[in-house]
């Protein structure tokens, strides 16, 4: 099992270079091919403007998507010869950017998008890397849009539940788990009998068995939420790269009431790998 095609998503914003480079660096590491994927969400215009300014205002907007979509190529070439990467291609999309990443991403086993960054108005809406994790069927590493992430992977985290969404995680994620120097599986809070009699035990097994250097533990906060502890066993850790399944309850829940996917993207200090 190894990763053959790594899908990244390009657009204007600071932090699009930063996450080139770290899937530039994936696509060495795992001899895959690497597809660049310009898309960006263009806001469609009620019909009382568009009769009211004629046919301007969509041209400009054309206009305007198409020399975005020649920036980020331009990036995206320059990166991909400098780091003699050979296997590579360039795609642009003028739908809409979260169906088009997500249609995309049904062709590639890893994709890599950035976190949404509120101050920069050439990024992504806030929701589209969870939307993305929700509908793409694929696994994401999302990359966050403050600090400099110079090695990926070598210590990660894996937090691991029992879930549907964190098998799903850890089984997608085993191409990087297995040239981890370190995977640390935690456990927080177990309860009921998902966990066997030594939480964290059978999936530590599990990984072991597949070649992935792993240690397992587990830990009991009640009054801390999950998601603030898993940012913080990180940190301890030193962890580059964390490993999750993304949205256990509905999205709507996680909105309203909170959840450890919502603190992790927003929160999030180092990459993450999620999937739902």
């Amino acid at each position: 099992m190894s990763y053959k095609t790594i899908l990244v998503h390009m657009d204007n914003s600071e932090r699009a270079v930063a996450r080139l480079t770290i899937a530039i660096g994936l696509a060495r590491r795992h001899n895959a091919h690497l597809v660049g994927l310009h898309a960006l969400t263009v806001f469609a215009l009620p019909s009382y403007a568009v009769a009211e300014a004629g046919n301007s205002i969509l041209d400009f907007q054309k206009r305007a998507a198409r020399e975005s979509a020649e920036r980020a190529e331009a990036v995206f070439r320059k990166a991909v010869e400098g780091a003699g990467l050979t296997s590579t291609e360039w795609r642009n999309s003028f739908d809409d950017v979260l169906d088009a990443v997500a249609l995309h991403a049904r062709y590639a086993d890893l994709i890599v998008l950035g976190q949404s960054d509120p101050s920069d108005d050439g990024g992504i809406a806030p929701e589209f890397p969870g939307l993305i994790t929700l509908a793409a069927g694929r696994p994401v590493l999302i990359i966050p849009y403050v600090g400099k992430f110079e090695s990926l992977g070598k210590r990660t985290l894996v937090a691991w539940n029992a879930s549907r969404e964190s098998t799903r995680a850890v089984t997608d994620a085993i191409p990087l788990l297995r040239l981890a120097d370190t995977v640390n599986v935690v456990v927080f809070n177990p309860s009921g009998s998902d966990h066997g009699q030594v939480p964290g035990a059978d999936i530590g097994l599990f990984l072991a068995r597949h070649g992935v250097p792993v240690e397992v533990s587990h830990y009991r906060a009640e009054d801390i939420d999950e998601g603030n502890q898993l940012l913080s066993r990180a940190a301890d850790l030193g962890s580059d790269l964390i490993v999750m399944g993304g949205y256990g309850h509905s999205r709507l829940q996680e909105m309203v009431m909170g959840g450890v996917t919502r603190t992790i993207l927003e929160s999030m200090t180092v990459p993450v790998v999620m999937s739902h």
